[in-house]
C-alpha cells in the first residue's frame, strides 16, 4: 500500500511558477512509476507528466517545455515544477503511483493522492 499526499497548490498569476510536491509513505516510491494528473471543473481527469521507475520522464503536449517532473528518492517524493503558467492550467493536481513501466492512463495507476488546487489568474 502506498499513501500519497500532495501539497504546494496555490493561486498564481499567469506567467508565474509553482512547484507541487507528492510525498509517499508505506512503500519506496522509487519502485513505482509516478504520474501527475489534473482535473478542471467539468472536465475529465487528464495526464500531465510522469517519471517511470527507470527515471525517464514524459509529458503531455500541453505542458511540454513548461513543466518538469523530478524525484527525490531520499525524501521519498516527486515534484512537479510548473513554469510559464497559463489560466488553462487551473485544476486540481493529483499524483498517482503505478507498478507499470510507462503508464499514461488513469486505469494504469493503482494509488492516488487527494489532490492540490492550482489556480492561475489572468
Amino acid at each position: 500500500q502506498v499513501k500519497l499526499v500532495e501539497s504546494g497548490g496555490a493561486l498564481v498569476q499567469a506567467g508565474g511558477s509553482l512547484r507541487t510536491s507528492c510525498e509517499a509513505s508505506g512503500r519506496t516510491l522509487s519502485s513505482y512509476s509516478v504520474g501527475w494528473f489534473r482535473q478542471a471543473p467539468g472536465n475529465a481527469r487528464e495526464f500531465v507528466a510522469a517519471v517511470a521507475y527507470n527515471g525517464d520522464t514524459y509529458y503531455a503536449d500541453s505542458v511540454k517545455g513548461r513543466f518538469t517532473m523530478f524525484r527525490d528518492n531520499a525524501k521519498n517524493a516527486v515534484y512537479l515544477q510548473m513554469d510559464s503558467l497559463k489560466p488553462e492550467d487551473t485544476a486540481v493536481y493529483y499524483c498517482a503511483a503505478s507498478p507499470l513501466a510507462r503508464p499514461r492512463t488513469i486505469n494504469e495507476y493503482d494509488y492516488w493522492g487527494q489532490g492540490t488546487q492550482v489556480t492561475v489568474s489572468s
